[in-house]
């Protein structure tokens, strides 16, 4: 009886740091959106009486009782690793604890918090709540810096990209301006009139460059959500080729969307840029093409837009880090005469990823490359 109440006093102890934990980690989550909490609380429920059913049918068919705590501390194990914080562990633990001891330790269904099989059970379902939260808790922590990272190296590639690729137009366009200027009346109009061309098409693919660093900008930053509305496709579709032959009269798009009404929630601004970044990277970058061809087919709840060529595609070495926006000068069929496909795309990367999808390339078999990505046809129009 001695060593019980010592076990017992032990466990008091061990109580009480676990409800300290437990408080700290109920208002630390009070944060947390009511989805998350939800699909937690579900999931720890399920666990928890999927193993008391187990124990139940365990005990009509066999007379031994010493897989019941087992299977419960594996239910703690699991509910421990799947959600969040030290809250749904501990507490499953603690109802766990009272479950075995109530239906499964004999007397049946009555509490006797003395005997040593549930004051030991007890410790270890605590232990093991405890110490697989914490595991899992670290393990979120470190993907969240892995996550960091991966932006900052992003970043730091794009600011590289950059620093390359605007001194080029600027250096151009200072040297074409500057002919302009002291040899004006000696060049020929011909002449005038080149230079005069190159200084507005570098002017031009300055603009791009900026509305790609403003797309960035608006995305960048885990704080920062897309507001989703609904959009009509047709009318997205339209806008997008409108802009497009702006810029590129001599152009010709084949576009196959469906017949009927497609209403999708997206920041629409966003994702026409999306689209003309991935139309203009065809026409500077796809050596060769003869046909342009924009695409959106229905698969499920989902739209898929496809952009795809038949120009001499990507380099094999390039499509695992085509999204990164980081090149080597060498890869001149990828990059062209200027550089700005590695950010162009990277930015797409960034709005599509921000809508809560992911955005493909690869080479068709026919020739040409294609870049794909699906949004969500249904949906809160909330910016998830």
């Amino acid at each position: 009886m001695q060593g019980n109440i010592v076990l017992l006093k032990i466990l008091m102890g061990f109580f009480s740091w676990s409800i300290i934990k437990l408080l700290k980690s109920t208002f630390g989550e009070i944060a947390m959106k009511s989805r998350q909490r939800q699909k937690d609380i579900l999931f720890s429920l399920i666990v928890f009486f999927s193993a008391f059913a187990v124990n139940l049918l365990i005990q009509k068919l066999f007379t031994t009782q010493t897989l019941v705590p087992m299977i419960f501390v594996f239910g703690v194990f699991l509910i421990s690793l799947k959600t969040h914080g030290y809250c749904y562990g501990i507490i499953s633990a603690i109802v766990s604890v009272f479950a075995v001891n109530f239906a499964f330790t004999y007397p049946y269904y009555a509490f006797d918090f003395f005997v040593e099989e549930s004051i030991l059970s007890a410790v270890i379902m605590l232990v093991v709540a405890v110490s697989t939260s914490t595991l899992n808790i670290r393990i979120r922590d470190q993907e969240k810096l892995r996550s960091e990272n991966e932006k900052e190296r992003m970043r730091g590639n794009l600011l590289r990209a950059i620093s390359h690729d605007l001194r080029t137009p600027l250096t151009s366009i200072y040297g074409s301006s500057s002919t302009l200027i002291s040899k004006y009346d000696a060049l020929p109009k011909e002449q005038q009139l080149k230079l005069l061309g190159e200084i507005q098409e570098d002017s031009e693919w300055l603009i791009r460059m900026v509305e790609n660093l403003l797309s960035v900008t608006r995305i960048d930053g885990a704080k920062v959500e897309v507001v989703k509305t609904p959009t009509v496709l047709d009318e997205l579709i339209d806008s997008v080729l409108m802009k497009f032959s702006k810029k590129h009269p001599n152009q010709k798009v084949i576009t196959q969307i469906p017949d009927e009404f497609v209403d999708i929630p997206m920041d629409s601004l966003l994702i026409e840029q999306v689209l003309l970044n991935l139309l203009e990277n065809a026409v500077f970058h796809a050596k060769g093409m003869t046909e342009l061809m924009l695409s959106v087919s229905l698969v499920g709840d989902k739209a898929v837009f496809e952009v795809a060529d038949n120009g001499c595609g990507i380099p094999e070495d390039a499509l695992q880090k085509i999204f990164t926006g980081s090149y080597e000068k060498s890869a001149a069929p990828v990059d062209g005469t200027r550089s700005n496909m590695g950010i162009g795309l990277s930015v797409c990367a960034a709005i599509v990823k921000a809508h809560g999808s992911d955005i493909t390339a690869e080479n068709r078999k026919s020739g040409g490359a294609a870049f794909r990505f699906a949004l969500e046809r249904g949906g809160e129009d909330d910016g998830q």
